[in-house]
């Protein structure tokens, strides 16, 4: 398995994580052995959120990995606090401390390897969440930190007070869900990618070391379907997707998985998948590496173009 660097601590992870978003009614030996094989694979990073099946994921995790011949410092567990839905975001210390406690409990561990907040709270205090970081770094719970679907100026403004490296930046990202690219190419033309909705997050990340997580890699909109075999909506893609799979010898979700991993900002792609054969797919095209011509090809074929 192809591994990138947590450049700010040189810490090793690898380029797939699994993510857990869906396994709150897995039976506990089928998620077992779901937990045992991504290991076996190199695949040590489990990507929660406190939110998850409304925190059943977590505890269905735990019950599970008991079951396994896994030692806790096998994996690297990083989980997502900050949400309460359908009523606010809260970046409150108090709300920090007791999400991570929770969190804690439920994944029946001591530590989390990486605490990642959620989404922007428009109340944030930096010097609060500051806080909260000093109070679980100290006390030996959280080992790194990190944010998710945060614009650079969001994330200036936690560095003003926080003093732990902010590691991870958690983003959607796809073949057909690439602004950040888009937004870039299209500098100062009249067109729909040149529209600014990320205030240039990914060159920001590479300029700060970070690292930005993929998440929801094979879908298209927000949660509006998958595009892989999706002929209908993304002909020409698949097409492409299909013509690479073939002449690397693997499937179209290996190729989609191949083109986020060759951009030079070093993604790491969250899979959510708890099918083994897809979940292969996936470690598959994580050992091809696309020209830059077929790296290309595949965005065009996207709908993006190059003015």
């Amino acid at each position: 398995m192809k591994h990138l660097t947590l450049k700010q601590t040189n810490t090793t992870i690898p380029a797939i994580a699994i993510g857990c978003m869906r396994i709150d009614n897995m039976e506990p030996q089928a998620l077992a052995a779901h937990i045992q094989f991504c290991v076996e694979q190199g695949l040590n990073f489990f990507d929660h959120a406190d939110i998850y099946g409304g925190g059943k994921c977590e505890e269905n995790f735990a019950r599970a990995l008991a079951l396994t011949s896994l030692r806790r410092e096998d994996l690297f567990l990083q989980s997502k606090c900050g949400i309460v839905p359908g009523v606010m975001y809260d970046f409150s210390k108090e709300h920090i401390l007791s999400s991570v406690d929770g969190i804690l409990k439920r994944l029946n561990t001591e530590y989390l390897d990486a605490l990642v907040l959620h989404r922007p709270d428009a109340l944030m205090e930096p010097e609060e969440v500051a806080e909260a970081f000093d109070a679980l770094e100290s006390s030996g719970k959280v080992r790194h930190f990190g944010v998710s679907n945060h614009k650079p100026m969001q994330i200036e403004l936690l560095k003003k007070c926080v003093r732990q490296p902010l590691e991870i930046n958690q983003m959607q990202f796809s073949l057909p869900f690439s602004n950040m690219i888009a937004n870039g190419l299209e500098t100062n033309m009249v067109t729909d990618g040149a529209i600014d909705r990320d205030d240039s997050i990914l060159e920001y990340i590479r300029l700060h070391d970070m690292t930005m997580q993929a998440w929801s890699p094979f879908q298209y909109g927000f949660f509006e379907g998958v595009f892989v075999g999706n002929r209908e909506k993304f002909p020409k893609l698949n097409n492409e997707l299909d013509a690479l799979a073939e002449k690397y010898s693997v499937t179209p979700s290996g190729i989609a998985t191949a083109w986020i991993l060759r951009h030079p900002a070093g993604i790491q792609m969250i899979a959510g998948t708890t099918n083994r054969t897809h979940l292969q797919e996936i470690i598959d095209g994580a050992n091809v590496t696309l020209t830059r011509e077929e790296w290309y090809r595949l965005y065009l074929s996207a709908g993006h173009i190059l003015p």
